[in-house]
């Protein structure tokens, strides 16, 4: 004799969270010159051209040195908001739609916009590829990423910053890359071959999937454009954020007469590649 219960009979317990969050990881913070302020437009200034030094011939004149100054704009313009809506019933009988984890969730939200944001300024990096002499500058001929040839990448761009005459701005802000999940499981992977070990080294800041190698930091990211893999100098790209409405939530009861309550968060940015810098960001095509 086999007895049947219905499933409405049976005790339940529930998480006391909605669920485990599948959040993207984002690291923008750590590779961006973020400026979190409440005016709209930064402008960022360079030397196009700069005086030089000149040879000068005893008992005659010299001639001055012209050089240009050329201005580049931070806008902070665009808008994401992430409006949310729970009815006035739902949430008095659901206990675990919470307006703190809504409002958790929307920061997480944010902070993933601001990851794509980052890594969609490609266009204005310079492209890095290989066309067969090996890892070059200024070639988009896509690169097949390997645990034989990710060490090859690393020392490629820190060559082309030497290059460049980078190399004073990458002793004091330090080398990146932004990889694909599979790219950075094959770093690991030669990481492990050759004596690195991963569990001796702090994750970078609690970013995880982060670490120190090949004197460069390496980060992960789900947010790329495909085919295209961010690299160059630390604190290059700026990211500019309105202070006011970051990280910040706005609850309105009964919006659009609608019974309920309106939880609103939203982030105003805007991004800039200088263009007198952008020599030192690089756009990796790959495969």
């Amino acid at each position: 004799m086999a007895n049947t219960f219905n499933s409405g009979v049976y005790k339940e317990e529930w998480m006391t969270k909605l669920q485990e969050r599948l959040d993207k990881p984002t690291c923008w913070k750590e590779v961006c010159d973020v400026h979190y302020s409440d005016v709209q437009i930064f402008n960022v200034p360079y030397m196009a051209t700069e005086f030089v030094l000149q040879t000068g011939t005893r008992g005659t004149a010299y001639g001055f040195s012209d050089f240009t100054l050329t201005n580049d704009t931070l806008t902070i313009s665009t808008y994401k908001p992430v409006p949310v809506f729970i009815d006035r019933a739902d949430m008095a009988q659901c206990q675990y739609a919470t307006q703190m984890e809504i409002a958790e969730r929307q920061g997480r939200l944010i902070d993933e916009q601001l990851e794509s944001a980052m890594l969609a300024t490609h266009s204005s990096w310079t492209d890095v590829g290989d066309p067969g002499t090996g890892i070059a500058s200024s070639s988009t001929v896509q690169i097949t990423v390997s645990a034989t040839n990710i060490d090859d990448i690393v020392r490629g761009v820190r060559r082309i910053i030497n290059v460049a005459n980078g190399a004073d701005l990458a002793a004091r802000n330090g080398i990146f890359f932004v990889w694909r999940a599979t790219d950075f499981e094959f770093l690991e992977q030669f990481a492990q071959a050759n004596g690195f070990n991963l569990a001796d080294t702090a994750l970078k800041n609690g970013i995880q999937d982060a670490f120190y190698f090949l004197g460069a930091y390496h980060y992960v990211s789900n947010s790329h454009s495909a085919n295209h893999v961010m690299a160059g100098v630390r604190k290059i790209v700026k990211l500019g954020i309105l202070r006011t409405t970051y990280g910040q939530i706005v609850v309105t009861q009964d919006p659009n007469l609608q019974s309920g309550t309106g939880i609103i968060s939203r982030v105003d940015y805007g991004t800039l590649v200088p263009t007198g810098l952008s020599t030192l960001v690089y756009d990796v095509n790959v495969v």
